[in-house]
């Protein structure tokens, strides 16, 4: 799997979140992390590229400022 996207809320301690948009080609998987490598993730499988980019639109939500790295 390649990671097409990757955002980052910009929290370096405990409140740092992470959602990855992947794909090999075939299957989409977006991941929400928190707490950064070591924490907490959850991963959903999705049909296509357009529902994984709203999945991860909708996992980001409006509350920091995301940056993509």
């Amino acid at each position: 799997m390649r990671v097409e996207h990757h955002w980052w809320n910009g929290d370096v301690r405990l409140a740092r979140r992470d959602v990855f948009v992947r794909t090999d080609g075939n299957v989409w998987e977006v991941e929400a992390q928190m707490g950064g490598p070591d924490g907490k993730s959850k991963v959903q499988n999705c049909p296509g590229r357009a529902s994984a980019m709203i999945l991860a639109d909708a996992w980001r939500g409006p509350r920091w400022q995301w940056r993509e790295i």
